[in-house]
């Protein structure tokens, strides 16, 4: 298939599209809107398919839940105070075991923050965001072709597991524009899952609730949940790694920050540096086995983020104590350039005496 220019929000569109999703539902916010706008144009004109401007976050997740409760392919999409807003309903989904779709194009915080690029909301995506003992599977990629391509991969996982699955983006990756190929056709016949709630005719009626009044029934719902959680990690943890063979200080980033990252490693190589990167596609399930196997030959890590410090704990707890761990971060927003973080690697790599 040929490549197509498009922004990043507008590639997660299509390919939502591609992948079957029947039901959009969204409310405005700065970086993605042209998510909205695109699922506005182009979803609703397929037969079968809805797309709702809802009133609010908080109406559009529930929405969500309504419609994969139908065995709809469901996805809503925000940015960061507007993905605080969905954590209940997010709670309510992981907890009635319900396939959504959850896209964060994130933005600088706390509170209101600024409309520019952060990687602030690793917290909320992979602690589970809202009440309960619950995770999401969360994806971050690094670029648009990405963007298409694991938005695909949320709602075929989604499905798998009867899990919410995130997207955990930025506003650099919604706004940029690259060449994106789309691998896959929207489907002729939009799928029904199976399980759904389509009517009780011939079979006992089926109520889907997250409300007990028996602790021990609460209890084995969890235990449930955790073994589906554990084959999760077994089977879909993604990450990449680059120039790592012979590198003396690996660099650990994700998303946008891992693109910034590739460019001062090139330029740091170009010095002589002996400098790899190891990047985790899945924030959840983290891929600590990697950074556990990658510990054997390398004792110098640098974790690189656009925030204060929040994958650092999970680096820190794969590393088990093993290995020199610092930090590099910009919060709020500020997006630093590949010459800024090449002189970081060369002033730490110096420091370490590393040859």
């Amino acid at each position: 298939m040929p490549k197509v220019l498009m922004d990043g929000n507008s590639a997660i569109g299509e390919a939502a599209i591609r992948a079957g999703c029947q039901c959009y539902f969204g409310y405005p916010i700065t970086p993605q809107n042209e998510l909205i706008e695109y699922m506005a144009t182009h979803l609703s004109r397929r037969k079968g398919c809805v797309f709702v401007q809802a009133e609010s976050e908080l109406a559009a997740i529930n929405m969500v839940y309504g419609a994969s409760v139908v065995g709809a392919r469901a996805m809503t999409s925000s940015s960061s105070p507007g993905i605080s807003l969905k954590q209940e309903g997010i709670s309510y989904l992981a907890a009635c075991e319900l396939p959504a779709v959850i896209v964060n194009m994130s933005r600088g915080g706390p509170g209101l923050g600024s409309i520019a690029a952060a990687q602030s909301d690793y917290f909320q995506a992979t602690r589970g965001g809202g009440h309960g003992d619950y995770r999401t599977i969360v994806l971050a990629p690094s670029s648009v072709q990405e963007l298409a391509d694991l938005t695909i991969r949320a709602f075929d996982l989604a499905d798998k597991y009867k899990i919410p699955v995130i997207i955990l983006g930025d506003g650099v990756l919604g706004q940029m524009m690259e060449p994106v190929e789309f691998k896959q056709e929207a489907p002729a016949v939009l799928p029904v899952r199976e399980g759904s709630l389509r009517g009780a005719k011939g079979r006992p009626s089926k109520i889907i609730k997250t409300f007990t009044s028996n602790p021990a029934e609460l209890e084995e719902i969890n235990w449930s949940l955790f073994r589906r959680y554990g084959l999760i990690k077994k089977q879909e943890t993604t990450f990449e790694t680059f120039m790592i063979d012979d590198a003396k200080l690996v660099v650990v980033a994700f998303g946008i920050a891992a693109r910034i990252a590739k460019g001062a490693i090139r330029n740091v190589r170009a010095e002589g540096l002996k400098v790899g990167l190891l990047r985790p596609i899945t924030l959840w399930p983290f891929p600590d086995e990697a950074v556990k196997e990658v510990v054997k030959n390398v004792n110098h890590f640098l974790v690189f983020e656009m925030n204060m410090g929040q994958m650092l704990e999970d680096v820190q707890l794969s590393l088990e104590g093993k290995g020199e761990v610092s930090f590099y971060g910009r919060p709020g927003g500020v997006i630093p350039t590949p010459s800024e973080v090449s002189r970081v690697i060369s002033r730490l790599y110096y420091q370490k005496g590393l040859k």
